[in-house]
């Protein structure tokens, strides 16, 4: 049997415990059909790039999937009919990850870079500089262009 990674995106109008019936639902069409589901994941409700079927957001779920290739297109042909599923996709691969996968990871807020700038140390006081010198070698005042004539103006 080959390994599979596998998510699908649900409407936003259901409730999380729908999502979990679905995901039941398709575990039993895997196991039905001579499959093992391991790890499974629900990533929540989150927004969307772009609209899909009218939808702005949708509930992610994750399955780690050990089974062969008709109970995966069984489950896919299912999803298909279903219209609580918006998108899936299902990726063979090599070996599972252990632990929880990177949408799950929570990133230390402290690893960030901080937006008030505390990171980069004092700020420096320039004082007042006064005036700003003039530019070398550029039209500084309006009176120094060269002028075109007024023939040659549209």
């Amino acid at each position: 049997m080959a390994l599979y990674e596998h998510v699908f995106l649900a409407r936003q109008d259901i409730s999380a415990q729908q999502v979990d019936a679905l995901v039941e639902q398709y575990k039993g069409v895997i196991e039905a059909n001579g499959g093992k589901v391991g790890r499974i994941e629900n990533w929540g409700l989150k927004s969307l790039t772009y609209r899909i079927k009218k939808n702005r957001k949708a509930h992610y779920a994750l399955m780690d999937i050990d089974a062969p290739a008709a109970a995966i297109q069984e489950m896919e042909r299912q999803m298909r009919i279903s219209e609580d599923v918006l998108r899936y996709m299902t990726i063979a691969v090599e070996k599972h990850e252990e632990g929880p996968s990177a949408m799950m990871q929570k990133r230390d807020r402290d690893d960030r870079p901080r937006r008030d700038g505390d990171d980069r140390g004092p700020r420096r006081d320039f004082g007042d500089r006064g005036p700003r010198p003039p530019r070398e070698g550029g039209f500084g005042d309006r009176e120094d262009r060269p002028r075109r004539p007024r023939e040659d103006r549209v």
